[in-house]
């Protein structure tokens, strides 16, 4: 070999591994962007309408990279962005870790097969279809795991948005996964627009049909969630007494205390004009033959003052078994939690039924039941207009959790009125548009009084469902069978959109 071909050799070798090189930091740039924008965009406290963004860095690579390589960026954002969640799942709510992984790791790869799925209909030209194909497969999945996860629609991206009131009324129509079908449809749109080798008419084509559904859909739910919140105002008294950190006899001195507290903060409440007062989830702890400790002076102020007032305890029953149980006076209304929280309330009985309180549109819940759409949604059905539910949250979960709720009062188009410990005292209308929002902890006593609009007409998620769901799944199985079709050619070109290894 002369020095001539050796001198070309190592020149190639030099720019193939230069080549190589700003691949490698391309591909690091756009994982590790994408993680930090869905860690501050998603999650316990989101910044609102940066999830909107967090696709795009791997999206950008997708047409651009080979699929392992795009796969593997996508699964490693999610993975990044998302591991927060970890501590979360396994130390604050005592999760098992098998479950945590099973979460993560399993929506982790999701999203990667998802950002695949958009990257194969692009590569074959198919632009229209690749910008559904993302939102429509990942809302499916959200949906499909709602149903099957037996923990509700408590993991969805489309919480990120709940602050966003005209993204957020959307839910009144299709119900969370609409958020979340806008939140990817959107970047989608984006990368598809700024692919390599799309031609201007296509570019437009897909802007302006992007840009229809989400008019149409943002539209649409604004004047659904409008005819929804036209009900008449409840005046509402929220409130998280201060109390040690285990759950308290109603016999003990702390839970006298407690409970005398309680009947001050009725009286001065009721001075403001509450008609209701919500007290946070299992406050107390009690034997039913115990009860009359608690019964006997809420009932008596209760009656006093022309008030309702709803308690959360634990309840042990005579038969054997304890409730995590929502009461209201005067009359003894009693409704036991129906979904209890895996490992941490595994020693309680699950209730089965729903509960209104007689003479009034006010139904009854507990925490963690709102994050099941269904059950909000058959509250609604019953003619329930308000629905009250104490709370008890962990804290760092205190923006989350309430804003879940937030996004169940825009599906069915019903107040919420949530107190919350160590969370939020939060006053929701049928709109979803929280009208009070107060920190608590258990070192001193947290009120609030406020009028929140109740419910009007039902909503079209209240008629029709999770249509929206099941529309997500077939949209889904579109895209797949179009993606086994040969690749579209485009205009005055042959085979599919050029793309790097």
């Amino acid at each position: 070999m002369t020095s001539t071909e050796e001198a070309v050799r190592e020149t190639f070798s030099r720019r193939t591994d230069r080549r190589a090189c700003r691949k490698a930091i391309t591909w690091l740039a756009a994982t590790v962007s994408s993680a930090v924008l869905w860690s501050v965009g998603a999650g316990l406290h989101p910044i609102p309408g940066i999830a909107l963004l967090a696709p795009l860095p791997v999206l950008w690579l997708a047409p651009r990279r080979s699929g392992p390589a795009v796969y593997a960026a996508a699964a490693l954002s999610w993975l990044g962005g998302n591991a927060g969640y970890w501590s979360y799942l396994t130390d604050t709510l005592e999760q098992p870790g098998t479950l945590a992984v099973a979460l993560l790791l399993g929506s982790g790869l999701t999203i990667g097969a998802c950002v695949a799925f958009f990257r194969k209909l692009l590569l074959q030209n198919r632009f229209g279809w690749a910008v559904l194909a993302l939102p429509a497969a990942w809302t499916a999945a959200e949906f499909l795991f709602g149903l099957l996860g037996g923990i509700g629609a408590w993991w969805s991206i489309g919480y990120s948005q709940a602050e966003v009131d005209p993204i957020v009324r959307v839910a009144s129509f299709t119900g969370v996964g609409g958020i979340s079908f806008l939140v990817l449809a959107v970047p989608s749109a984006i990368a598809a627009m700024t692919a390599p080798g799309i031609p201007p008419s296509r570019r437009l084509t897909v802007a302006g049909m992007t840009a229809l559904v989400v008019t149409v859909a943002i539209g649409v739910g604004l004047w659904s969630s409008a005819a929804a919140g036209r009900g008449p105002a409840t005046r509402v008294g929220l409130v998280a007494l201060a109390q040690p950190p285990m759950y308290v006899p109603v016999a003990s001195p702390d839970g006298a205390r407690m409970i005398a507290e309680a009947v001050t903060v009725v009286d001065r409440l009721a001075d403001q004009g509450a008609e209701v007062i919500v007290f946070s989830e299992k406050a107390w702890h009690a034997r039913q033959s115990e009860l009359f400790l608690v019964r006997d002076p809420l009932t008596a102020v209760a009656a006093r003052r022309g008030v309702h007032v709803v308690l959360g305890l634990e309840l042990e029953q005579p038969g054997g078994g304890t409730v995590n149980a929502a009461i209201a006076y005067p009359g003894e209304t009693i409704y036991a939690k129906r979904y209890l929280v895996p490992g941490l309330e595994s020693g309680l009985q699950r209730g089965s039924s729903p509960m209104q309180i007689p003479g009034r549109p006010w139904a009854l819940a507990i925490c963690a039941d709102l994050d099941h759409p269904a059950l909000v949604r058959q509250n609604r059905a019953d003619g329930a207009t308000l629905l009250l539910a104490p709370a008890l949250d962990f804290s760092v979960d205190h923006w989350l959790h309430s804003r879940m709720a937030a996004v169940r009062a825009v599906e069915s188009g019903i107040a919420i009125a949530r107190s919350a410990q160590l969370g939020e005292l939060t006053a929701i209308d049928a709109q979803g548009t929280v009208r009070a929002s107060v920190r608590t902890g258990i070192t001193e006593t947290h009120t609030v009084r406020v009028d929140i609009r109740t419910a009007g007409d039902r909503t079209p998620y209240v008629r029709w469902g999770d249509w929206f769901g099941a529309l997500s799944i077939a949209a889904a199985v579109v895209c797949g069978l179009a993606a086994l079709r040969r690749p579209a050619a485009l205009p005055g070109k042959a085979g599919a959109l050029p793309h790097q290894s």
